[in-house]
């Protein structure tokens, strides 16, 4: 018992359970961006960009253009887990924005921004964590160097 309660208590620094965390926080808050946010800016684009909120001036149309860069393209890059400190990055300004300018910091009530506080809070756990071990840049970035003959 005293093993199995070490083990559920102790604070460990990166074991695989970390790793699988880090995945499933990775694939979790990507692709629910993506399918539930990124894909639909990106097919009604047109539509949409004339009602997009004008965020500093940029106009709707590119206000939103940012928007669909980060919930569809770096959304579905944080997935898999490929530059993700970028995607994250990208995404945690996002949300950023949509929380303070979009939705003024309201957590709840009508035009509330808590689900994109929430989004902001995943994004920038990934910011500081990394990918971890079950990811693309991992996979591309803790390899040894070739030999060149």
């Amino acid at each position: 018992m005293k093993l199995f309660a070490n083990r559920l208590f102790h604070p460990e620094a990166a074991t695989r359970w970390t790793d699988a965390a880090l995945l499933l926080l990775r694939l979790w808050l990507g692709l629910t961006m993506l399918f539930n946010h990124g894909l639909d800016k990106l097919i009604n684009f047109g539509g949409k960009s004339s009602k997009f909120p004008n965020l500093f001036g940029m106009g709707g149309s590119m206000s939103l253009a940012l928007a669909v860069f980060a919930e569809v393209f770096c959304a579905a890059i944080l997935a898999a887990g490929l530059m993700t400190r970028f995607a994250a990055l990208n995404l945690a300004i996002t949300m950023l924005v949509a929380y303070a300018v979009a939705h003024k910091m309201a957590l709840s009530g009508p035009g509330s921004g808590e689900l994109a506080f929430i989004y902001l809070a995943g994004y920038l756990a990934l910011l500081i964590a990394g990918p971890g071990r079950y990811s693309a840049d991992a996979w591309l970035f803790s390899r040894s160097p070739r030999s060149t003959g």
